[in-house]
């Protein structure tokens, strides 16, 4: 059996890291860390509420991010607004597969998939859902680790934007869906650090 540091009554400074050994017979008030005194708690206080919080609202800025226009291209005067999946689809018909495979895995797969794990791990914790603690715990590094893809999108169309201002000839214009995912992506981020991985470990299943 697994033993946790809160059975030994260990805690964790979230401030500088430093690892303090709580007496559970004194009030949670007292409880500070002995080297920069900041507050101490064995798991982060309302961790869950917080990360539904973020959670809720970022599934909710999905919608305009994906049906509000991202991205106009005017080439000599015209152009068509772009949300991100007709992006996508335009790429891919220009035969530039790989280039729409990236935009739609930054922009569409990785908000949604971390979104879907995040709720996962969140209803693991209260609902005591069948998965180990192994599991939600790979699940919790794999968002971590694709948090990092979130801002591509983003990151090329600032790079478009900067550096495509030829006045009547080509011109590079971001739409009100940029604005919606760059909260998606920040939201998730919150989400995601938001949450305790180790309330994971203080569940009864195995």
């Amino acid at each position: 059996m697994t033993v946790t540091a809160q059975q030994r009554g260990i805690a964790r400074c979230t401030t500088c890291g430093k690892l303090s050994r709580i007496t559970t017979t004194s009030q949670a008030q007292s409880w500070h860390c002995t080297r920069c005194a900041a507050p101490l708690s064995f798991r982060q206080p309302r961790s869950l509420q917080r990360s539904w919080a973020y959670t809720l609202a970022a599934a909710f800025l999905m919608i305009p991010a994906n049906i509000l226009p991202i991205l106009t291209v005017i080439s000599f005067g015209k152009g068509d607004p772009d949300t991100i999946m007709s992006g996508v689809v335009k790429l891919w018909q220009a035969d530039l597969q790989a280039i729409a495979a990236i935009v739609f895995i930054a922009s569409i797969a990785v908000p949604v998939i971390k979104l879907m794990i995040i709720i996962i791990l969140i209803l693991a914790v209260q609902l005591h859902l069948p998965l180990s603690k192994q599991q939600c715990t790979v699940l919790y590094r794999f968002i971590h680790f694709i948090g990092r893809w979130s801002m591509l999108d983003l990151f090329m169309i600032s790079i478009l934007v900067t550096l495509v201002h030829l006045g009547n000839i080509a011109t590079v214009e971001s739409g009100p869906a940029a604005t919606a995912f760059a909260a998606v992506v920040v939201l998730t981020l919150f989400a995601a650090n938001s949450f305790d991985p180790r309330l994971l470990w203080d569940l009864d299943n195995d």
